[in-house]
């Protein structure tokens, strides 16, 4: 193998240029006979035993150039990768350029982890809000609070707006049941749109016990093949449904919590109310923080690198959406989303995050940033701890080397966030800085994803299914 050209193009893609040797070639093309040698059959020889010679005479000498050329070439592009010492990022695009007696030569086209130019990422100025938690916040929480511990009453009277009817129904193109539109016992909140408009709006008045056909006309931007189309459902209604709020007291108080009084509640409540704000604006800090520096950086990034984001985005989405118990294909039809538009809208969210990723790898190198074993060892006893297990399990589940590469990312982003200046946020009417997710999350989600069999990972969560 020789590399005859190498080649830098934009967008930090790299061409290039491999003759593979005759002998080199010869000897993929030994490789290449007998592996198909069983498969050729030969007067006067049983399946397996033709001599290569022979098979050549009878079917020309490039009878094994293709099998030969794809067991040579890999073993090629990896040996010209290791000697330009080009860190690829992808698979490349392949053109065979010339393949003989003597050899082939073949151009490889690939993309290559970009050059990074750090901006400023010491002393930012961040905005960070007050923490300020008043007694309308505490009331906003109780009510909260009550609103989880209410239940839900069966009445015997029509259906209004704001009651929950428990609903059999089945809908119908032209007398035909259609895919999606059948459910039995079915608690659905009306005026909560939940439903295709209209739907909802005509369970009004129905009492328990009641059925009755609705007519439906579905919006002209559904799935295709229910797009505008006039269906019509059948609905029985089998109960009348409204909450019971408990009162905000004394007695409540003791329902809820290990107090006494709603006294103590109201300052319990405000203490944690404290507390998570004060954590929302520091993650809020970090956010910017970071944000600003990946936005600072210099850097001809490869589609390649957005485009296997991208994918990963859409993996992990469909995760989440199976893991609320409906297949992404069920998904796709209810959202009238195809493919193609998923990979569009998470190219955006993608390029972020590899911008992220390249400042952070470029922050941990500008300032020689290292992970030891025991900090290895203190991030695996911290995601036990966050996963209720013991760390020796955990390493079942991730890899030391992701534990490594997390750690290098936090001691990168403590960098960055612990020499930030911060300012007071921009009044009303002011332009404000828009936080956005940090590597840091993106990392967690990772980890959640690795030991899903120990914790099903947070991220955006399905829609409920619509009639």
């Amino acid at each position: 193998m020789s590399v005859k050209n190498c080649e830098k193009l934009e967008k930090s893609m790299v061409a290039l240029t491999v003759e593979v040797s005759a002998a080199d070639f010869e000897t993929a093309i030994e490789k290449a006979y007998r592996k198909q040698r069983g498969r050729i059959q030969m007067p006067g020889f049983r399946p397996g035993k033709a001599p290569r010679k022979m098979i050549e005479s009878m079917y020309g000498p490039q009878v094994f150039y293709e099998e030969a050329v794809n067991i040579a070439l890999p073993d090629a592009y990896e040996a010209a990768v290791k000697e330009q010492e080009l860190n690829v990022v992808g698979y490349p695009q392949v053109e065979l350029l010339d393949v003989g007696k003597e050899g082939f030569s073949f151009k490889a086209t690939v993309a290559v982890y970009p050059e990074v130019t750090l901006g400023q990422y010491k002393g930012l100025e961040i905005p960070r809000a007050e923490v300020k938690v008043s007694a309308a916040d505490v009331t906003a929480r109780l009510k909260e609070m009550a609103e989880r511990n209410s239940r839900m009453a069966s009445v015997d009277r029509p259906v209004e707006k704001g009651d929950t009817a428990n609903i059999d129904f089945e809908g119908f193109d032209h007398g035909v049941p259609f895919d999606g539109g059948k459910g039995e016992d079915h608690d659905l909140e009306i005026g909560s749109g939940s439903f295709v408009p209209g739907f909802e709006d005509q369970l009004i008045g129905m009492s328990a016990g009641e059925e009755k056909d609705i007519d439906i006309t579905f919006p002209e931007n559904y799935h295709e093949s229910l797009a505008g189309k006039a269906v019509v459902f059948h609905v029985k209604v089998n109960a009348v449904k409204v909450k019971e709020v408990p009162a905000i007291d004394d007695e409540f108080a003791k329902d809820v919590s290990e107090f006494d009084t709603l006294a103590e509640l109201k300052k319990d409540v405000k203490a944690k109310l404290t507390a998570e704000r004060e954590e929302a604006a520091k993650q809020a800090f970090e956010d910017i923080a970071m944000e600003k520096v990946a936005e600072g950086i210099t850097a001809d990034i490869p589609d390649a690198m957005v485009d296997e984001q991208a994918a990963a985005l859409v993996e992990n989405f469909k995760r989440q959406v199976q893991s609320q118990g409906i297949s992404y294909e069920q998904y796709l039809k209810m959202t009238g989303v195809d493919e193609k538009a998923m990979a569009e809208q998470a190219h955006e969210p993608a390029l972020r995050q590899v911008r992220m990723d390249l400042a952070l790898a470029a922050v941990i190198k500008a300032e020689g940033i290292e992970a030891a074993d025991e900090d290895v060892e203190a991030e695996y006893a911290r995601m036990a701890k966050q996963y209720g297990m013991e760390a020796d399990q955990l390493k079942k589940y991730i890899d030391a080397g992701m534990v490594r590469e997390q750690v290098l990312r936090s001691k990168a982003i403590a960098v960055v966030v612990d020499s930030a200046v911060a300012v007071k946020p921009a009044e009303d009417g002011e332009e404000k800085p828009k936080a956005k997710k940090t590597a840091k999350k993106a990392k967690k989600a990772e980890d959640a994803e690795t030991a899903e069999n120990v914790e099903a990972p947070d991220g955006e969560t399905a829609p409920e299914a619509q009639a």
